[in-house]
């Protein structure tokens, strides 16, 4: 595949994580309105959420295996159908019941997407980790549009469906912009891919499974959770107006694109997938505990902001990385069991929460914290048990960071041979000295701890003497 194609076979990929950002919040962003065209309670709505749990749950592992057999394409476009049939049949639906059926084709759609696109990013090459990431950019583009249009719509006494045909024409105009583009090889190993996971035996193995499976609970029922009930949280506990409410949507939406960037840009770096999983999941509970606990409206949007930074930057995806460098050669599989339990969240934290609104939406809210302690207790385990992280293409960043130092060092000891020119040249002695480059060697012998590659070492500065001896020769010569 070219470079040209690859790229808009990327695009269309992102797109469709644009429109799924819009699925994933758009029934919570309008309860009150389907609450008032199906003339039912909050909490009866909640429970129509939790139908897109229950369509991931009956799809991802079927659909996951399939994408292994029969290509990725055929669920790119099963997952975009699906969706379509969502965002313009939640308009006609005449009941709960009818709108409890779209929701389980949504959560079919979100299934399909999955199959088909984190293992596609995969396969496509290039940096293990990033790709997949910058999929919850998209996503949480989507999220960001979306609250302003609802508020926007509602502020001007417009029609709440309007948000649900934008969706379904950016799907159509997809759907031409895919059809011709080709998908990479399925279940290809890209040598990036390639982990060395020697050091994690059977037992590590099995507990690593699954935490990685429960972390896809977590992670995503963190997400469900907060998105849901903040703009109500807000407006009730915190006595926001429309547009404030909806704003820290908004913000949290920004921080988890925010977020994702700078996930990217130091997955790029060579920092530790499991470091930032543990360091982002400490400061996703730090904000939300400000958010529940501390009630002043500018450090909400504050910590709101910092909420989507941390836990929706794609912390998720990096789980799901992990998760599949144990499992290489079954990735449309895993990806099928880690959203599983991410479905089995989206399946009960609505009927949960729907629950706990009856007492009160602050009680709903605080639920949260509750999953964002487990989830940190998960990647900790995670990280303890796996140890430290390593790919082929990581460890040659690595490499490739220590022959900048290296370098650096070799220009400042060229330096000091600049001055050893001088004062040789002063004191009339040649440029071979015997005796002093035995010491060198034997220095090298006696400052490496590992006695293996002492002759190695020994061959390479002999090199860089030999090219040093040279260079004043050169530099006597040029002088003279």
């Amino acid at each position: 595949m070219n470079a040209r194609m690859q790229n808009r076979l990327s695009l269309s990929l992102y797109l469709n994580y644009f429109v799924h950002g819009i699925g994933l919040i758009i029934l919570a962003q309008n309860m009150q309105a389907l609450g008032k065209l199906w003339q039912t309670p909050l909490a009866t709505v909640s429970y129509v959420i939790s139908g897109v749990g229950i369509g991931r749950l009956v799809a991802y592992l079927i659909l996951g295996t399939l994408s292994d057999r029969y290509g990725r394409k055929n669920f790119v476009f099963l997952g975009m159908i699906c969706y379509f049939i969502f965002f313009l049949g939640m308009l006609g639906a005449p009941n709960i019941q009818i709108a409890y059926l779209l929701a389980i084709v949504a959560g079919i759609a979100n299934s399909a997407l999955d199959s088909g696109t984190y293992t596609t990013f995969i396969e496509l090459g290039g940096n293990e980790g990033a790709s997949n990431v910058l999929i919850k950019a998209f996503m949480s583009l989507g999220e960001f549009v979306l609250p302003l249009l609802v508020a926007s719509l509602e502020n001007n006494n417009l029609w709440f469906g309007w948000s649900f045909i934008l969706a379904a024409l950016v799907l159509i105009i997809n759907f031409f912009l895919l059809l011709p583009v080709k998908f990479p090889k399925t279940n290809q190993s890209k040598s990036s891919m390639i982990g060395t996971l020697k050091g994690v035996n059977k037992l590590k193995k099995i507990i690593i499974t699954a935490a990685l499976a429960l972390y896809g609970y977590t992670s995503m029922a963190l997400m469900i959770l907060f998105t849901q009930w903040i703009t109500l949280y807000a407006s009730e506990t915190l006595h926001m107006n429309n547009v404030a409410s909806h704003f820290l949507l908004s913000l949290y939406s920004i921080g988890s694109i925010s977020g994702v960037l700078i996930m990217f840009w130091l997955l790029r770096k060579n920092i530790s997938e499991l470091t930032l999983l543990v360091s982002l999941n400490i400061a996703a509970l730090i904000s939300l505990s400000i958010i529940c606990f501390i009630h002043v409206a500018w450090l909400t949007q504050i910590a709101s902001f910092v909420f989507g930074l941390t836990a929706a930057s794609g912390v998720m995806q990096v789980g799901l990385n992990t998760f599949l460098k144990l499992y290489p050669q079954i990735k449309g599989m895993i990806t099928g069991v880690f959203f599983t339990f991410g479905s089995l969240a989206s399946f009960t934290i609505p009927v949960i929460t729907g629950w706990l609104s009856q007492k009160s939406v602050a009680a709903a809210l605080e639920f949260d914290l509750l999953i964002s302690c487990a989830s940190l207790l998960l990647v900790v385990i995670i990280r303890i048990a796996l140890g430290k992280q390593r790919t082929l293409a990581g460890t040659r960043r690595t490499i490739s960071f220590l022959d900048k130092i290296i370098v650096r060092l070799l220009i400042h000891r060229f330096k000091a041979v600049d001055t050893i020119i001088t004062l040789k040249e002063e004191i009339n002695i040649p440029v071979l000295d015997s005796k002093r480059e035995e010491k060198v060697l034997s220095n090298v012998s006696a400052g490496c701890s590992d006695q293996k590659i002492v002759p190695r070492l020994q061959e390479i500065y002999t090199a860089i003497m030999a090219s040093s001896r040279k260079y004043q020769e050169n530099k006597r010569h040029n002088n003279n």
